[in-house]
């Protein structure tokens, strides 16, 4: 990438970054939470965030998007689409009407629990997980197990925005799996 094209990415980046809002106390006190909804109220920024992913992806032999419930789901159909894939919902229990597989998984407010059909993904392809965020992690993890169980390559997790400081990327170090983000969140609180 040249110098010219890295400063477009950073533009990009920033733009992004500056259509992200901070909600105190949600969803229970004590929780920062990172909301992306204002990012889809941008047309430009939102096309940045896809362009940006399908710009690393699309070179990469990636058979499977598979996206994480519910945030997962406004990026990944899209970047499937760009880059020649099919798009593989990871829902919450109860969501899907056939046979699944399932995998629970805590984080850093609670415990959850994520599905996929049976035969959502065939030995051997190659799969891109895809979120908003990372935080702890573990949402990214159990995404990654029902991925492998049923036979998939993971081969990267990309979200849009990572808190550092709850060190999902060290989680997912020790799965052996890189993780990609956008941004690193160091935001503050604002009403």
């Amino acid at each position: 990438m040249s110098a010219g094209e890295n400063d477009a990415s950073a533009d990009r980046i920033n733009a992004i970054k500056s259509t992200l809002r901070v909600v105190p106390d949600f969803p229970k006190p004590g929780i920062l939470f990172l909301d992306i909804t204002t990012l889809l109220l941008d047309p430009k920024a939102f096309k940045d965030t896809i362009d940006l992913f399908v710009e690393r992806y699309k070179q990469k032999d990636i058979s499977v998007v598979a996206g994480i419930e519910a945030r997962g789901f406004m990026f990944g159909p899209a970047i499937a689409l760009a880059i020649g894939a099919k798009f593989v919902p990871l829902r919450k229990p109860k969501k899907l009407p056939g046979e699944v597989i399932s995998e629970k998984y805590v984080l850093e407010y609670g415990t959850d629990c994520l599905e996929m059909h049976v035969g959502a993904v065939e030995r051997g392809e190659r799969a891109l997980v895809v979120d908003d965020l990372v935080a702890t992690g573990g949402t990214l993890c159990a995404a990654m197990n029902l991925l492998e169980r049923a036979g998939a390559v993971v081969v990267e997790c990309a979200c849009v925005v990572e808190v550092p400081d709850l060190k999902g990327r060290e989680r997912l170090r020790l799965h052996g799996k890189p993780l990609y983000v956008l941004i690193e969140s160091q935001f503050e609180a604002t009403s």
